[in-house]
């Protein structure tokens, strides 16, 4: 499907020079008097590798069309990540090449989307948010509350995020898995 240009967001995935690239980064740039331009950064999902292309706002991209199902993770082995269809049980693996750095926000029983081209797994779609508890941190500093200096925090997954300097061991926090930022304590 062909969509101009300038329609291109982060996470979508296209078909560029015969290569499925998923939009990592975009910015769309009016330099003054010159013709408007998207700055995208692309990630082939064949070879994983990371590039910049600009497209001129013009240009039209061919947006891959993707088979996305529910899919449970279920655990990881040395081959690969494991996933179950929450419709018909079949399982099917992902490499942590596929994955890149969202693998390491996978826990058991964790419902998220797999998107498929042509029958073959391609990647996940992360939800905008998980709950988290907080295993490890730095004490709260008496007087440190007025402070808006963030600090380490080690999660029940393994992930290390800045957090606020309110947040204890044993808190349970919102976190963007997509940014690995911080986002709101949960009561």
């Amino acid at each position: 499907m062909a969509i101009p240009a300038t329609q291109i967001r982060r996470g979508m995935v296209i078909l560029f020079e015969g290569n499925l690239c998923k939009v990592i980064d975009f910015r769309h740039h009016t330099p003054g008097n010159l013709r408007a331009m998207v700055q995208t950064k692309l990630r082939n999902l064949r070879t994983g590798a990371s590039f910049e292309h600009r497209f001129r706002s013009s240009d039209t991209v061919n947006k891959a069309s993707l088979e996305q199902h529910e899919m449970e993770y279920l655990y990881s082995d040395g081959t690969g990540h494991h996933f179950m269809n929450t419709e018909n049980y079949e399982q099917t693996a992902l490499s942590a090449e596929d994955l890149g750095d969202m693998a390491q926000w996978l826990s058991p029983g964790l419902r998220i989307q797999v998107e498929f081209y042509e029958g073959r797994p391609i990647g996940i779609d992360l939800p905008p948010s998980l709950e988290l508890t907080v295993v490890s941190t730095e004490p709260t500093l008496k007087g440190a509350t007025v402070s808006n200096v963030n600090k380490p925090a080690t999660l029940e997954n393994g992930v290390t995020i800045p957090v606020p300097p309110f947040i204890n061991e044993g808190d349970r926090i919102r976190v963007d898995p997509i940014e690995s930022r911080y986002m709101e304590r949960v009561k």
